[in-house]
């Protein structure tokens, strides 16, 4: 039996061995063995079920099943070069060696390793994304714990990388915690799909022994079954759509991590990474380098990567089955796993972040305020056209005079249109001038709460 293939009665001629290294998924798919071994378990009490087993032949199927599990969890689990080509082989290998082949040998009744490996994914993934479900959400709550605990810090607002408005550095932290919400979303509402039961559709037709596929799912905790035995052995939309949602996560992280970057350079000071997650230069000993931002912008390429690669492999497979499917583990492994490190990499570094309140207020200026200056003639009924010319003519004097606009006097104000008036003064007041920003979604404290407390409460 350890020398025989689950595949070898077709086959008189040695395999190549280089063909038998190349075949192998062993090295990558082993962390799957939980996975395998409860869709063992569930697909035996099927055949019992299904009277194609005795009680004690399940019962020595559970049995030697739970002590594969245990030698996986102790790692003393023994692969065996060449003839473990994958997890579903090494565990049926193994299972056979402690229980005797007579029983083990009727495991595989009516089962595939095609429907076998689409379950063992869907299993794994699930525990995955369960996973990724808890991280991300720790990160949310960091952001909206900042949010609240710094809403009275202001800071320049941003468009084509100059300063534009004021705003609270809370609405900032909400603006990311935003996307990041929506990738809560997704991944919310990816699970269902991940979590169908293709077990029981054998090969390709389906099987032939009428077991209970609700049953099955059932054991494995599935929300519902696949609905055709081809789809359920072929479908890789799922791993598909996890790296679609991850490479958007990962979007969502480079950018958040590159606003964050620039904010760490001398030129804006804003904010400093702790220790723990920056590093220095071998050659300039001043350099404290935000690498861990960096590193998290950088791996946002590898997981496009993982993605368009996955689907380059897949696009053009006839059905049903093909061992070209055998490549959608390691792409998925590494997103999936780049991903929960990335997530905790943010998280620890928003967790520590220092930040420079005043420097950040002393980058703001008046000329941010232009948009106040002309809403303020709005106010007395001036239509917003006029009023954004008279702003913008306000701004080309302060400019001509070598000054900021709060400096301009009144007399020169009035000097540009009749509306303005001594309080045209009380336009130049930062605080002022976020709060008056009070629609919903807007930078005002009241409107950062709201969305703080709408975050906290999708959780």
């Amino acid at each position: 039996m350890a020398s025989t293939k689950l595949w070898g009665g077709r086959f008189t001629g040695k395999t190549d061995p280089l063909m038998t290294t190349y075949n192998e998924s062993i090295h990558y798919d082993k962390r799957m063995y939980h996975a395998d071994i409860l869709g063992s378990k569930a697909y035996a009490k099927a055949l019992h079920r299904a009277s194609i087993l005795t009680i004690h032949e399940q019962s020595e199927l559970l049995r030697g099943l739970d002590l594969v599990l245990s030698e996986w969890k102790a790692n003393t689990f023994t692969i065996v070069p060449g003839i473990d080509e994958d997890i579903h082989t090494a565990n049926e290998r193994r299972l056979g060696e402690l229980i005797g082949t007579n029983i083990s040998g009727k495991l595989h009744t009516g089962r595939s390793r095609n429907d076998q490996v689409a379950t063992d994914i869907r299993i794994w993934l699930r525990e995955q994304i369960t996973e990724l479900d808890s991280i991300l959400t720790d990160f949310l709550r960091v952001c909206i714990s900042r949010a609240e605990e710094e809403i009275d810090v202001l800071m320049p607002g941003y468009t084509h990388l100059q300063r534009a408005q004021p705003i609270r550095w809370s609405h900032w932290i909400m603006a990311h915690a935003s996307w990041f919400l929506t990738d809560l979303q997704r991944l919310r509402e990816l699970r269902p799909r991940v979590n169908q039961c293709p077990l029981g559709s054998g090969a390709l037709a389906g099987n032939a022994f009428s077991l209970d596929r609700e049953f099955i799912a059932q054991e494995l905790g599935f929300d519902s079954v696949t609905p055709n035995s081809l789809y359920g052995v072929a479908d890789r939309d799922f791993i598909v759509e996890t790296m679609q949602w991850s490479a958007t996560l990962m979007s969502h992280v480079s950018r958040w991590a590159e606003d964050l970057i620039i904010f760490s350079t001398s030129e804006f000071g804003f904010v400093t990474c702790a220790d723990a997650y920056s590093t220095g230069s071998s050659l300039m000993p001043q350099k404290k380098n935000p690498d861990a931002l960096e590193l998290l912008r950088g791996k946002s390429g590898r997981v496009f990567g993982q993605l368009a690669g996955f689907m380059y492999t897949l696009k053009g497979l006839p059905l049903t089955y093909n061992k070209d499917l055998q490549e959608d583990k390691e792409p998925l492994f590494d997103c999936v796993s780049t991903v929960i490190a990335s997530l905790k990499i943010a998280t620890g570094v928003l967790s520590t972040l220092k930040i420079y309140p005043e420097k950040m207020r002393d980058a703001l200026t008046a000329d941010m305020l232009a948009t106040d200056l002309a809403d303020y003639l709005v106010r007395k009924g001036v239509p917003f056209r006029e009023t954004h010319h008279v702003s913008g003519s306000a701004v080309r004097l302060a400019e001509e005079r070598g000054c900021q606009i709060s400096e301009l006097s009144v007399g020169d104000y009035q000097g540009l249109h009749k509306e303005f008036a001594e309080d045209v003064k009380g336009v130049f007041d930062f605080e002022a001038s976020v709060e008056r920003r009070a629609a919903a979604g807007g930078t005002a404290r009241m409107c950062v709460l709201q969305q703080v407390g709408h975050v906290r409460r999708l959780l």
